[in-house]
């Protein structure tokens, strides 16, 4: 964390939750015991000013599996801080999902268990960077997912073939109209280039623009199967602005009148917004 904001968030704050699955029936039906990890967006001062510093360091954990290429598994600076920092009355992130899992699995650890992680804005950039620690971390055999709402890109292509070789799913839910999806990373590769055996967009460049852009890390990959749903879609979302596109209870209300490709949205989920007006705001 630099030196310059240590002293912004020297309070604890609220970031999420983990909930253990109790109900025999759904265990019954699962054929496992799900633990839940829910974690919120963007909430504190400084979690805003890390969210500006977007260039990818290398991934400080994990095994470094090898994906045939020179780069090494790297992520978005920032989020790295929040995950792994921790101040004199508050322990990391990393350390406090960590203790949890292995708690859990203390105590359920002859049961099949699995992991679901899921999380909004911050949140979800959080929670894939969580899945592939806990999945490198934790060496209980665990069926891990994880589903985004909104959420920024989070690194380069090789932390994403590093989570696909874990076995980790992930499920990216993108409103199309929400800028914050579409950011960090001037140059991305997504899933659409490796199906076709396509390089990296930037290595089509001039190489002195190339030079500039590895130096700079600028590099991003989109990560997980997407799932695109789009506020215009929906007869009630009168106002397509940044902050509404952005906004959890519009991805909620998307997400419950989604059908299929062929059909984005049913007409009875019109009123979701004011169903979910207990939603807190993100």
């Amino acid at each position: 964390m630099p030196s310059w904001v240590r002293g912004i968030g020297e309070r604890s704050s609220w970031i999420g939750y983990v909930a253990v699955c109790e109900d025999q029936n759904e265990i019954t039906r699962l054929g496992r015991r799900d633990i839940v990890i829910s974690l919120r967006g963007t909430g504190t001062c400084l979690e805003w000013l890390e969210n500006l510093r977007a260039t990818l360091t290398r991934c400080p954990f994990g095994n470094k599996l090898s994906n045939g290429q020179h780069d090494a598994p790297m992520v978005e600076s920032g989020v790295l801080s929040l995950y792994t920092s921790s101040t004199t009355v508050c322990q990391s992130l990393q350390q406090s999902v960590t203790d949890e899992i292995l708690r859990i699995v203390d105590t359920y650890g002859d049961e099949p268990l699995s992991v679901t992680i899921t999380g909004h804005s911050l949140g979800a950039s959080l929670a894939i960077l969580a899945a592939y620690d806990i999945k490198n971390t934790i060496k209980h055999a665990l069926h891990l997912s994880v589903i985004s709402f909104g959420g920024p890109r989070v690194g380069n292509r090789s932390f994403r073939h590093n989570l696909e070789l874990q076995g980790t799913k992930i499920l990216r839910i993108v409103n199309s109209d929400d800028l914050i999806t579409r950011v960090p990373g001037f140059f991305v590769e997504d899933h659409d280039d490796v199906a076709k055996k396509q390089k990296p967009r930037v290595e089509h460049l001039p190489s002195w623009i190339q030079k500039c852009v590895n130096n700079k890390r600028w590099v991003y990959a989109n990560i997980g199967h997407e799932l695109r749903l789009s506020s215009r879609a929906s007869l009630k979302l009168n106002s397509i602005d940044v902050a509404t596109c952005h906004d959890l209870k519009t991805y909620l209300h998307l997400v419950n009148g989604f059908v299929s490709s062929s059909c984005p949205f049913r007409a009875s989920a019109r009123m979701m917004l004011n169903k979910a007006s207990t939603v807190p705001p993100t």
